[in-house]
């Protein structure tokens, strides 16, 4: 199974919708709690908001909740700062882009960055791999299994190991014993980091789609929820039995962790050249079973990905294709397979990159309104402080002049949070046949 599923594979039944609208609503984070409550068992606990269900003496062993989180001292909500992979794609006159996303996040990543924001807006449509708030796949993926094979997989020691890792993840028992097998682990998986503050109700693509929503942008999944459960389950009984297993290695050993906090920084930074070496550090490529997860997780999905983004673009919407982003290297890569189909394919977000994010100016203390102006004139003090550079949009006097700096003579200080923005360098990706530009 290793890491992969996790950068792969969305988690499901994550509601996401109350703290992305607490965020575009920039209201205090003391309204968290109770603006987190979430409907459905299952949902939460998938979610990796568990810990309120656990007893109390098992809670201080347990990692704080998503919501919880975001309210640790010197923890605040930030402005958003160019993370992750993006790639701009243009034909027939008309423009699409390709982002690699990650399926978990921190609480500072809910608000995309300046380039991304921008991209999203100008597109027509969000594509994504699966769309979890559509009932009909909500409902597919949330189905119990059947109880018989439930019994023929989860035998002996292997369900013994998966009860110990649900405590050691503060899931009460039986929690998720109805999911199908491979899901109960791969739920477990996307609760792992967030001893490092990775949560899966901050997955890039469920904010993404937040976003969309709010701005009542169409949102079109790639694939199905069949489909998807097809591919996590294997060819098999037994291949899905494997598959558990090495998961459960990875669980009890640590070694999923590390792999996911490295994966989640590789992508942070944007730094597309290390992500495309992810054979050589993964260490998750060893075995051949391993390697025909990969090829099915990655490269056999591809060009059905890329026919769901060249349809839509063909149809003539602008495109936001959100996906994991180990979609995006290889041969098989998105970006190489689009070039091949004819369009031009330009990096935009992929070379590494240290960012931070300032507190949200909204959050901040409010700067004092500056003086009221009379007739188009500088009000006495503020003689000899008119500001030729003065921002698009700021308030005018009367007569069309822009409107003086406050008594003191002292400009406005920028707005807290502004991330300075850097020009992309040259791209780190694997080169594709067609029209790439560098």
């Amino acid at each position: 199974m290793r890491i992969l599923r996790i950068l792969v594979a969305q988690m499901r039944d994550i509601d996401l919708s109350a703290p992305l609208r607490l965020v575009r609503g920039l209201r205090p984070l003391s309204q968290w709690s109770r603006l987190s409550r979430l409907p459905q068992l299952p949902r939460q606990l998938l979610a990796g908001a568990c810990c309120v269900f656990t007893f109390s003496a098992a809670q201080a062993a347990c990692p704080p909740s998503a919501i919880a989180s975001l309210e640790k001292p010197g923890t605040a909500l930030r402005n958003g700062v160019d993370r992750g992979m993006l790639w701009r794609i243009e034909r027939d006159g008309r423009t699409s882009w390709l982002y690699g996303t990650i399926h978990v996040g921190r609480g500072d990543w809910v608000r995309p960055g300046p380039t991304i924001q921008k991209a999203l807006t100008q597109s027509d449509t969000l594509a994504l791999e699966i769309d979890s708030r559509d009932e009909a796949t909500a409902a597919a993926m949330a189905r119990p299994a059947d109880p018989e094979a439930l019994a023929r997989v989860l035998t002996g020691e292997r369900a013994r190991r998966l009860e110990r890792q649900n405590a050691e993840a503060c899931v009460p028992p039986g929690a998720l014993s109805k999911l199908q097998p491979i899901l109960q682990v791969t739920a477990l998986a996307g609760l792992v980091a967030r001893a490092d503050g990775l949560y899966p109700e901050f997955g890039v693509d469920e904010t993404l789609a937040v976003s969309a929503r709010n701005s009542n942008k169409p949102i079109v999944a790639l694939e199905s929820a069949a489909a998807q459960l097809k591919v996590l389950t294997g060819e098999s009984e037994a291949e899905e039995g494997e598959q558990i297993d090495a998961a459960l290695d990875e669980l009890e050993s640590g070694k999923l962790r590390g792999q996911l906090k490295e994966l989640a920084d590789v992508w942070a930074r944007s730094d597309a050249a290390r992500l495309a070496r992810y054979a050589d550090w993964c260490d998750c490529l060893n075995t051949p079973a391993e390697q025909r997860l990969m090829k099915r997780l990655l490269d056999d999905r591809n060009p059905n990905l890329a026919d769901g983004i060249e349809r839509l673009h063909a149809g003539g919407k602008g495109v936001f294709a959100a996906v994991g982003a180990l979609h995006m290297i290889g041969a098989q890569g998105l970006p190489t397979l689009m070039a091949a189909r004819g369009f031009t394919v330009t990096p935009v977000l992929t070379d590494a990159q240290a960012q931070t994010a300032a507190p949200m100016a909204a959050l901040a203390a409010p700067s004092p309104a500056p003086r009221a102006v009379r007739g188009g004139k500088a009000v006495k003090g503020q003689r000899g402080q008119a500001n030729p550079k003065s921002a698009k949009g700021a308030p005018t006097a009367k007569g069309g002049k822009a409107a003086p700096a406050p008594k003191g003579g002292k400009a406005p200080a920028k707005a807290a949070g502004k991330a300075p923005a850097k020009a992309p360098a040259k791209a780190a990706a694997p080169a594709a046949k067609g029209k790439v530009r560098r």
